[in-house]
């Protein structure tokens, strides 16, 4: 078994929502897509996908995409992110995966899940898009607690002391800002790695690399070339 993980497939089977728009690098990107999840994930792997998964404004519409996902290799750990719209009550989630046949896909949401040999917790997370303002605090405050219920249950999956390792869709840290609340969950909880996507042409140089002894990755489809990442 190996655990893999990608970010933003920003999928649109059903929508016309073609992301090429955005720039040559994402010409084709679901068949890039496709062909290298094909080559690296076994179907014994799991992959983690944290957010903007399908353009997709409901559940309904979202089904295509989600079936396309289903098909590929692999157990897959599904998050949040600020664009899936079609996100819903855990109870909703399950009844759709149960009634579309979806056997290869769980949503990470409030909870955890052990992949070879580590446990995998996350939420969405949040980053301001300009200042860091009094309601961006709020919002912080809330996926902190959040991401500490995903911790919770990860330690009580734990059988030898096996590594928590998090998924946020949202960075916690990037240029000169930092979301402080989930940076102090992370440090409470030992987390020495963290994963995370949302940037789409980010310059490298305000990639911030670790925060305190978390090493922090930036995982979105685009900046992998839509090749899953492999985690050791």
């Amino acid at each position: 078994m190996a655990l893999f993980t990608i970010a933003d497939l920003h999928l649109s089977t059903t929508t016309n929502k073609p992301m090429d728009i955005f720039g040559h690098a994402w010409t084709n990107h679901a068949e890039r897509l496709k062909t290298a999840w094909n080559e690296l994930v076994k179907p014994e792997d799991t992959v983690v996908v944290p957010g903007d998964i399908s353009w997709g404004m409901s559940l309904n519409e979202a089904v295509e995409d989600f079936k396309f996902i289903n098909s590929l290799p692999g157990r897959k750990l599904i998050g949040k992110g600020n664009h899936d719209y079609w996100w819903n009550t855990v109870s909703k989630l399950n009844r759709f995966k149960e009634e579309n046949g979806l056997d290869t896909i769980e949503f990470l949401f409030n909870n955890a899940f052990e992949a070879d040999g580590k446990i995998v917790c996350g939420t969405r997370g949040w980053f301001p898009d300009n200042e860091y303002t009094a309601d961006d605090e709020k919002i912080v405050l809330r996926e902190a607690g959040r991401l500490k219920l995903s911790l919770e249950a990860g330690l009580k999956l734990r059988k030898n002391d096996e590594e928590l390792v998090v998924f946020l869709h949202y960075p916690p840290a990037f240029a000169s800002t930092s979301c402080s609340p989930l940076l102090e969950v992370l440090k409470e909880y030992g987390v020495k790695r963290l994963y995370y996507g949302h940037l789409h042409g980010a310059n490298e140089a305000l990639l911030i690399k670790s925060v305190g002894r978390t090493d922090l990755h930036l995982i979105s489809a685009d900046y992998l070339r839509f090749v899953p990442k492999f985690i050791d």
